[in-house]
């Protein structure tokens, strides 16, 4: 049979296997002189070279395509309903807050184990409690009474619970100013929202203050709006609803909104995104899951849901408006562009897809693109059910959606449309028909997102590297939060902390270690070689139930100090990036694949948007960036090092 034959023409469009190739050329003139006085008067001496000319610019290739009049098209719109945070339970969609506050919004740790972060927002949220409580009915100043109740501790040198404070003079010299004369109000705050115990009263704002008679209304109605203020001030997580998946160092979340599949009975439309962390929250993080129906759980009872309410359709007819830029070319012989774009100027990579496609829009098929306007709301999915255009010659055309076709057809190419989850169930496109495939989702989402967002300076930073040589990977922190608020370099906040500990050992001791024979010999055997303190290890272990799959274990490295009697202590992680689970010893596994050969860097960080209220709205957000790199630490066991040789 020759290659050249299609035996199903129609299949073949369809499934696109014998694509077009389009090639052409721009002819331009070149002039022999600088004086274009006789060029722009365009004279015209030769009819042939204007037949030729119009034959290479495929004039004589005419057609009876009309230009279109009227267009009428049917919509089907339907709004997002629920929202889901990894595996939470699902809340409704609040359209009315950007999206991206709403996924990326993580809790600001106030405290870090024994230690209390965070100086900075804890004296501010202690004024606004002694600006609340300024004028209470009964005329009585609770200030003093606060301010000895939540206190703001002076770190104590010798002590190794504060020395991370000791540690960094900056951070000791600023808890060391505001101690004993300062509210702390992040105290106050975590009091007030930490749920009471089984069988213990709720924690009031009055507890352990002698409050006047009349005035404990005052004060419970001023810690609800204390506690408001906070959260509108800083956007935090309901309930701990995080999407952050620890595991995989991204997050996860998913959306759905009704849609009806018969009078009696409804379904949803569920949108996953099991991988967001760019910081850049669009239609293309999300993707269709066709096993999903719901993303509550299915109802005991048998009787069929109502048909939704919120599943609309509408049918406009409208006026095609030909689209056109600043610049465009220009489709008649005589007439000069207004020069407001030069393409000329553009200067595309082999990889600059984009660029190359607005050239080709801009240069060949600008002329043939018409707009049709269409308003819709916010946090929709709107799908398009119908559209038939009539042109000026009165012939109306069925217009097929451009993504239509197979979902995993590897030749379909479509801009914002949505992909389908794969899944076990999906089948393959060899060996099957067009009626056996998945078919194309052509539904657009329009997202509550911001255009742009403002990001702070990172207030915590790792890096996740691999080491081949020691055969494990490395939590690297890189920038570390402090006591007063600060970011703090993590390999100077490391050194500084360890001469800390080791100072206050001396201290202990009170004696100066005495040399040994050993300080002097020629050799020595080494037991384990030093590793910086803010590099923490993760070591491969096998999962549960298989012997071949393997995670990566949190585990920690002994503190060693010189002269140390006792058994040394573990280095913990600085960073809550990385104590996922340590505050409730509780095991931390990060997925193999998440740290690949190059590495990853995740970093914590304020964002600040304003909403389309105006109103402003802040969060603490993670990102995730790829790494530079493999990295060796000098772990090393079993060494035998030079001595000091003898004098």
């Amino acid at each position: 049979m020759n290659k050249y034959t299609i035996a199903n023409l129609s299949e073949a469009l369809s499934r696109r296997t014998f694509p077009t190739i389009t090639l052409w050329n721009r002819l331009e003139g070149r002039p022999r002189t600088a004086n274009f006085d006789r060029a722009l008067k365009a004279e015209v001496r030769d009819a042939l070279w204007m037949l030729t000319r119009q034959w290479q610019l495929g004039e004589f290739q005419g057609d009876d395509a009309g230009s279109p009049v009227f267009a009428k098209l049917h919509v089907a719109t339907t709004r997002l309903t629920r929202y889901q945070a990894k595996d939470h339970p699902p809340t409704d969609f609040a359209d009315q807050h950007p999206l991206e506050a709403t996924v990326e919004r993580r809790a600001i740790a106030l405290t870090q184990g024994q230690q209390r972060l965070s100086l900075d927002l804890r004296l501010l949220m202690g004024r606004q409690w002694l600006k609340l409580i300024r004028t209470p009915p009964s005329g009585t100043d609770y200030r003093s009474a606060y301010q000895t109740r939540y206190p703001i501790d002076l770190p104590d040198p010798m002590s190794r619970t504060d020395a991370p404070i000791c540690a960094d003079l900056n951070t000791w010299q600023q808890v060391a100013a505001v101690a004993g004369r300062r509210l702390d109000g992040g105290q106050l705050y975590q009091y007030l929202t930490t749920p009471a115990p089984a069988g213990e009263p709720t924690p009031q704002v009055s507890d352990g203050i002698a409050v006047a008679p009349g005035d404990e209304t005052f004060l419970a109605e001023q810690a609800v709006k204390f506690v408001q203020w906070f959260q509108k001030l800083y956007d935090q997580p309901i309930s701990e609803n995080d999407a952050w998946d620890s595991a995989r160092l991204e997050y996860q979340f998913a959306c759905s909104a009704p849609i009806a599949t018969s009078e009696t009975t409804s379904r949803e439309q569920v949108l996953v995104a099991d991988e967001y962390y760019q910081g850049h929250l669009d239609w293309y993080n999300f993707d269709i899951d066709p096993a999903a129906e719901s993303l509550l759980p299915k109802p005991e009872s048998t009787e069929p849901p109502a048909r939704p309410s919120v599943l609309q359709t509408d049918t406009q007819t409208l006026i095609p408006n030909p689209i056109s830029f600043a610049g465009m070319p220009n489709t008649r012989w005589w007439s000069f562009e207004d020069q407001k774009t030069n393409f000329g100027d553009i200067k595309p990579d082999t990889t600059d897809i984009a660029k190359l496609m607005v050239m080709e829009f801009g240069l060949v098929y600008a002329n043939d693109w018409f707009l049709i306007p269409y308003t819709l709301p916010v946090g929709s999915l709107a799908e398009v059910r119908g559209l038939v255009v009539t042109n000026v010659f009165g012939e109306r055309t069925w217009i097929d959606p451009s993504g239509a076709g197979a979902d995993n057809d590897w030749q379909r190419w479509s801009l914002f449309t949505i992909s389908q989850k794969d899944s076990p169930d999906t089948p393959s496109i060899v060996g099957k028909t067009l009626s056996d495939q998945q078919p194309a989702s052509n539904q657009l989402l329009l997202l509550p997102t911001v255009p742009k967002i403002q990001e702070s300076s990172p207030l915590e930073s790792v890096l996740l590297v691999r080491d081949e040589m020691a055969n494990m990977v490395w939590g690297v922190e890189k920038t570390i939060p402090t006591a007063s608020g600060i970011s703090q370099s993590g390999d100077e906040a490391a050194i500084a902390l360890h001469n800390v500990y080791q100072r206050l050992l001396n201290q202990q001791l009170a004696v100066a270690p005495v040399p040994t024979p050993l300080d002097r010999a020629n050799i020595r055997y080494l037991v384990m070689t030093s590793v910086p303190e803010n590099w923490i290890p993760f070591i491969p272990v096998h999962q549960s139930g298989d012997s071949r799959q393997i995670q990566l274990q949190r585990a920690a490295l002994p503190r060693i100090l010189a002269g140390d009697p006792n058994p040394p202590l573990k280095v913990r992680p600085r960073t809550n990036l990385l104590r996922p689970g340590l505050d409730q010893k509780q095991a931390y596994y990060i997925h193999e694949e998440t740290v690949p050969r190059a590495g990853v860097r995740v970093t914590q960080s304020f964002q600040r948007t304003r909403w389309r209220d105006g109103r402003v709205v802040v969060w603490l957000g993670a990102r995730k960036q790829t790494g530079r790199g493999e990295a060796s630490s000098g772990l090393a066991f079993d060494r035998i090092v030079e001595g000091q040789p003898p004098s």
